[in-house]
Formats: structure tokens, C-alpha cells, sequence
């Protein structure tokens, strides 16, 4: 009997492949192009979806081939919406059986606004959505955007692929944790995924300030204690790819606190922990020095503000498969 049999790779090369080289500058003519393009798709969803806390409601999830809107009701109908970093494509895909396919190429924000809302018409799926993006600056609404149309296939993959491996390590992070804590998901307004824990206690007010953004929204968003993490690709102040971790409020002594591994620092602008994705990407346990920032991060904000970690915390004797040992 002949049993399959599966190529041998190098443990550098199956390292490198789940956790590829994501330089700013090679990609961010494409990363602008695709920020816009979730946007647009994120929109759609917010504009048929119940409000949830803390706008939970409106972003993305990852999945095994890229992105998606996860079900989304319509009338009687459900649909959903994926992008797919693998063939390249948007699927629009409806419960009545119809379905249309965009391929994902170099075009304008303005041609892809256009092809999804006639897809969506196309399958008796009409939505209106707010037609100007959100926390960037400057803004450009979609129908008139023209400036953005980049498309590397290549890097729109890589960036898919360290979403796909931090989500996977955050939802083992994530797992730790019986408190409130939000689903790992992608916002597509600041273009990072993100996962964030809760003490239980009311927040002081947010300021406010985000760049188009109603200050409402991100009062809501922070209304109660945070310690939270993300991954976020970069822009042009900060032109790397970054793990962050912050807490609002941010209790006295957190910027000073000690985390790990030696590679974290505190920004000092943004006020948040940062560690270099290329940190991770090389290490030669990339899970474990990405488990390590997360987990300091977050007992450094717990401690300063005191919060109930023994009423919150479910232990960190968990596998990094999810089993516990």
C-alpha cells in the first residue's frame, strides 16, 4: 500500500513561512489600498448589524483563506462577505444560494466601492453605508477615491498570514482569561487585530480625538477598564510592523513597569507598549516571545490598577494548543 507521503521542510523555512517578512515600505501603497477596501466592507456590516458593546458589532474575523463579515442578516436573507488572500477574490455569498465573485487586483478605491455595491444590488442585498472613511486623515470619500489602487497579491497575503498566526496565538491568550474579553477581530478602521480584557470597573470619561471619528463612539468603546493588545502594520510615523499593548486608563508606574521580552519598549507617543513584529517573526520560539509580551503587558497593567485577578484569571496552565496540561 503507497501512503502519502509529505515533503520534509527546514524548521527555518516553516518559521519563516508562517510568520513572512513584512516591511512598510515594500507594501504601503497596497496596505492603504486594502485599509480603504476593509472599510468599505467593514461598513456594510455595521450598517446591517445590531449594536453591540464597545462596537464589537463592526469588525472582521480571520479566517483559514483572509477576512471576513462572519453571517450578516438582510430582510429574510444572510449574507456574508470574504475576502480570500489565497485565490484573491471578494465573495459575496447570500443564504438564497447567490453568490458573485470580485477579483482582487490593482484598482482604484472608487472601482472596488463600485463592483461590491453593484454585487450587493445584483443579489437583492441593497445597503446604504456611510460613504467616507474613519480614523484616517486626510479623508477621501470611496466613490472619489482614486488616489489609492495598489495591489500586490504577494504582500496582501503576508499581511493575511501574520494576522492568521497572531490570531491564533491570541485566542490562546485570550483562553486565560474568564473576565469580560472581547473576540479576537479585526478593526478595519485602525486596520489592526486586536484582542482586549476587562477589569469590571467604569472607566473615567475618554477624551476623545480620534481622527474621524464620532468622540461617542470611542467613549463607549472605553467605558470601563482596559488592558488590551493588538497587531498593527505600521504607517508612515511608525514605519514598521508592531505588536502593541495598552491600558486605559493607565495606571500610575505602567510606562516604568518591567515587561518582556527585552525587545518591548514604551512609546512614549503613543503610549503603549510596542514590540517589533521582526522580534517575533525571527525568534526561535516566535509563539512564546509573542505569549510573553502579551502576558506582562497585561499583569503590569492589572497590578499598578489593582484589578481582581484572582476572580478574572483562569491561570496560565494552558498548552499553546488550547488543552490544558
Amino acid at each position: 500500500m503507497v501512503k502519502d507521503v509529505m515533503p520534509i521542510s527546514h524548521p527555518e523555512e516553516m518559521k519563516n513561512d508562517q510568520w513572512p517578512a513584512l516591511p512598510y515600505a515594500a507594501w504601503k501603497e497596497t496596505a492603504a489600498t486594502l485599509h480603504m477596501w476593509t472599510q468599505i466592507v467593514g461598513k456594510v456590516r455595521l450598517a446591517l448589524t445590531p449594536w453591540v458593546n464597545h462596537s464589537w458589532h463592526v469588525t472582521l474575523y480571520v479566517t483559514a483563506r483572509g477576512l471576513t463579515t462572519s453571517p450578516i442578516a438582510h430582510l429574510r436573507d444572510v449574507f456574508e462577505i470574504d475576502f480570500d488572500f489565497i485565490d484573491h477574490l471578494l465573495l459575496v455569498r447570500s443564504s438564497a444560494g447567490g453568490q458573485r465573485t470580485i477579483p482582487l487586483r490593482p484598482m482604484t478605491v472608487a472601482e472596488f466601492y463600485e463592483q461590491l455595491m453593484n454585487a450587493l444590488r445584483e443579489l437583492r442585498l441593497e445597503v446604504k453605508i456611510s460613504g467616507v472613511p474613519n480614523e484616517v486623515d486626510p479623508v477621501i470619500p470611496f466613490a472619489q477615491d482614486r488616489t489609492h489602487s495598489a495591489y500586490d497579491a504577494a504582500f496582501a497575503q503576508r499581511f493575511w498570514r501574520v494576522l492568521l498566526q497572531t490570531d491564533r496565538v491570541f485566542k490562546d491568550f485570550r483562553a486565560r482569561f474568564i473576565g469580560k474579553c472581547s473576540p479576537v477581530h479585526f478593526f478595519w478602521g485602525s486596520f489592526d487585530i486586536a484582542v482586549t480584557r476587562f477589569s469590571g470597573r467604569v472607566a473615567p470619561k475618554h477624551p476623545g480625538g480620534v481622527p474621524h471619528l464620532p468622540d461617542v463612539i470611542a467613549q463607549e468603546a472605553y467605558s470601563h477598564e482596559v488592558s488590551s493588545a493588538g497587531f498593527w502594520p505600521g504607517n508612515e510615523a511608525i514605519p514598521e510592523p508592531v505588536f502593541y499593548c495598552y491600558a486605559y486608563p493607565a495606571p500610575d508606574g505602567f510606562a516604568e513597569a518591567f515587561v518582556r521580552p527585552p525587545e518591548a519598549y514604551w512609546s512614549t507617543a503613543l503610549r503603549e507598549f510596542m514590540l517589533p513584529y521582526d522580534a517575533v517573526r525571527t525568534a526561535e520560539d516566535p509563539d512564546q516571545k509573542l505569549l510573553d509580551f502579551l502576558q506582562s503587558t497585561y499583569e503590569a497593567a492589572a497590578e499598578l490598577a489593582k484589578w481582581d485577578r484572582a476572580a478574572l484569571e483562569r491561570g496560565t496552565d494552558l498548552s499553546l494548543t488550547g488543552r490544558a496540561r
